[in-house]
């Protein structure tokens, strides 16, 4: 790979960005006994992945989700947890601002792509490090598109006029990778344990 090429850093958020757990609210706000129930019935649901699709409404997913639980206290504790979610399941990573304002320094482009749904927009400015060196914010649920698709990556080179051979993309899944080399961006898998790896790996890539 010729080092000037890259022009541009793409991140995805979840553990690159950001520790995600669904764990964390179910153990703030419901009981033990319920937990096990409610992520398997939530969090691990086709649901999810039509919200962040984008082509379900968050009172559509909480309707399905409910009609599948036994009792009213379930259902009270699914929707305690999802209207409450996006406060508990998200911690920066450490090192990762340092990292990102690093490379805005150098003159990187700095980008997100991501596969999340509409709840995003009112908090990733305070979960993702170093937002501010953001050039451009992609989520999933707003295209109506979803990792490894092409046309997500397609979608954003398009929305901020970016050649895909000028970018580099981190995500923690190996097929969102193979995804984006398919339209022309080279890529690493991380699974976000440590920034100091990262940015060792980054800078004997590019």
């Amino acid at each position: 790979m010729n080092p000037k090429q890259i022009k541009n850093l793409v991140f995805d958020m979840g553990n690159v960005l950001v520790r995600y757990n669904a764990e964390w609210v179910c153990k703030a706000l419901i009981p033990k006994e319920a937990r096990k129930e409610i992520i398997s019935t939530v969090f691990q649901s086709q649901e999810w992945i039509f919200l962040d699709m984008g082509v379900m409404t968050e009172e559509e997913a909480l309707s399905h989700w409910q009609s599948r639980l036994p009792d009213e206290a379930m259902k009270r504790f699914a929707a305690e947890v999802f209207w409450h979610w996006h406060e508990y399941n998200m911690q920066p990573i450490e090192g990762m601002d340092e990292l990102i304002r690093d490379y805005k320094k150098q003159g990187f482009g700095i980008y997100l792509c991501s596969n999340a749904s509409v709840r995003m927009k009112l908090c990733y400015k305070k979960v993702i490090p170093a937002i501010d060196c953001f050039d451009g914010v992609l989520f999933s649920a707003e295209e109506k598109l979803l990792k490894p698709q092409k046309e997500i990556y397609e979608r954003l080179f398009s929305k901020f006029s970016l050649r895909p051979e000028e970018c580099f993309f981190i995500d923690d899944l190996e097929m969102n990778i193979e995804g984006a080399r398919a339209c022309g961006m080279e890529g690493l898998c991380f699974t976000g344990q440590d920034a100091g790896k990262l940015r060792e790996m980054i800078k004997i890539l590019i």
